[in-house]
Parts: C-alpha cells; structure tokens; sequence
C-alpha cells in the first residue's frame, strides 16, 4: 500500500473510513470522554445509530464519486469506530500509530489488515508514554501543526489527547519539519470552552488558506503565528457558534474540492463565492454530537 501525505488538501486517492456500524449503547455522563458527548448526553441527543450510518453512507458516496478508494476498519460489535483519524495517521510516506486514550485502545484491533497492508517497515509505533492522536496533528507541507496541552493538569484531562513527549519523538523522526506545537484550551465538559483537537479549531484548506477560530488557542501568539504563516486574507474566522458545530473540522478531496456539512451557510457560501472552490453538502449534525466531524472519520492514506 502506498502512503503519501504531505499536505491536508492534495487531490486524495486513498482513504480509511470509520464504521458507523454496531455502536452499542452510549457512555453514561460519567463515562464520556470529550465535551461534545457530553452536552449530547447531558441534553438528551445523543445520535442514533440510523443517523450515523445514513450520515457516513453520503460521506462515502461523495469520496467514491471522485474516484478515491475507500478503505474502512474491521468490524467491532457494540463498538463506537466512526473516527478514524484518532488510530494512526501518516506524515510523508510513514504511519503512526497513535497511542490513543485507554477508553478506545480496542479499536486499532479493526485495522490489523490494514496495517499489514501498509508494511512494518513504513509504520512508526510511539513510546506508550508518548500520547498523540490524528486529529492534533495537521500535516502542511514543510509546517508540522500538532495541538497539545502543556498545562500540569494534563492527567486530569480527558481530552487532554497529545503531550509534549510525543512531540518531540516526532522531531527525531522528521528532522526537516518545521514542528510548531499549538497548545489548546481544554475543558471535559463545556464545548464551548475547550477544544478538543487541533482540527476542530484550525485547518488548511486550498492552496494557501485556513479555517481558524481565535479563542481555541492559549496563547494568542500561536494564533498570530498562523495568521502570519497563511496571511489575514486568507483565513477564514468561526464564531465561537460555529466552532461549536464543527465547522473548521471539513474534509479536502482536493485544493479546489471539499466536503462540508450542509448546516455551514457562511462558511459553505464563503467557500464557493469568494475562494471559488467546489463544496460538496452532506448531512453530518448526528455525528457532530459525538465531538467530531468530517476530517476527524477520515484517515487519509495517500495524496497526489
């Protein structure tokens, strides 16, 4: 199997896709792990599995649509798979398997045959100390962009997904990147306040722009650096709403091409009138609820 990413919005030819299938029964409050889940459980809608599949089954279709194979997770009953991009995810022509939160360690059961496919020698296994999930980390050409929490109550945290240790074994493995660490406000509970991964704040999109909310980062001088690196004109700004409902969290088959829930009026109109891309529209609030979105079900094997 062939890797290669080097950047988010290449023209994709290759991808894993979560299951949406046998999800089994929600957590209970006390049991979930990030904030979205949380205020899904806490209000009483949390998705339904109908919803889920029905959601992921027009994700695939568009992705087949412009010829991108597709490749999805064994099956696990009573298993919640729909984010792949937690499991591994690759950086140049390598995969890393993430040492993901111990609620979740069964799922990289699911891709056993996909690992195998891809090769021992191009897979890069973590110290077990060394914490870091997919969705912290943001591939961009020469930029390596990985989110974390550097605050001492780390532990604490359960969405606390990527450390320091991590990301200095990632220097040692790609020695010309330029890795820039972002640290992320964090909050178990209200999503509204915390972020829970690097891609639910921030994403490249296109050639040279960006989806970006301000208020998701600690220090505002992470948020100004990237301001400076894309350049003002071409971010786009979320609301803290918007941020709530996922919207930087969109998937690029291609620089001109993404696809987008179809609830993001502004950002999808933004999108197509002024930056003349294809969005493609598909349903995806159910999943929303679960605190992730459309780049979060994605782990991308191979771009052009």
């Amino acid at each position: 199997m062939n890797l290669n990413i080097t950047n988010e919005t290449g023209k994709l030819k290759s991808v894993v896709l979560g299951m949406p299938n046998s999800m089994g029964h929600p957590h209970s409050l006390e049991d979930s792990y990030d904030a979205k889940s949380y205020h899904s459980l806490e209000h009483g809608i949390y998705p339904t599995e109908e919803g889920i599949v029905h959601e992921m089954s027009e994700f695939e279709k568009v992705l087949r649509k412009h010829d991108v194979e597709v490749y999805r997770p064994a099956l696990i009953n009573d298993y919640n798979q729909v984010f792949a991009r937690d499991v591994a995810f690759v950086i140049d022509d390598k995969m890393i398997i993430s040492n993901i939160i111990q609620d979740r360690y069964d799922e990289q059961d699911a891709y056993r045959k996909i690992f195998a496919r891809v090769g021992w020698k191009k897979i890069i296994n973590l110290p077990d100390t060394a914490h870091i999930e997919g969705g912290d980390v943001i591939v961009w050409n020469d930029f390596l962009f990985i989110g974390t929490c550097f605050s001492e109550d780390y532990r604490n945290f359960k969405t606390a997904r990527t450390n320091e240790y991590a990301i200095e074994i990632l220097k040692e493995y790609f020695p010309k990147k330029r890795i820039i660490d972002l640290e992320l406000k964090k909050n178990d509970t209200d999503p509204y306040k915390g972020i829970l991964h690097l891609d639910c704040t921030f994403n490249p999109i296109g050639k040279d722009k960006c989806i970006i909310y301000k208020d998701g980062f600690v220090d505002e001088s992470d948020y100004s650096l990237l301001i400076d690196i894309f350049g003002e004109e071409n971010c786009f700004h979320v609301t803290q709403q918007e941020m709530f409902e996922m919207n930087p969290n969109i998937f690029s088959i291609s620089p001109e091409i993404v696809v987008s829930d179809s609830s993001f009026t502004r950002l999808n109109n933004h999108l197509r009138n002024e930056w003349g891309m294809t969005v493609e529209e598909i349903p995806y609030r159910e999943i929303s609820k679960m605190g992730g979105l459309l780049r979060c079900s994605t782990l991308p094997l191979a771009r052009e």
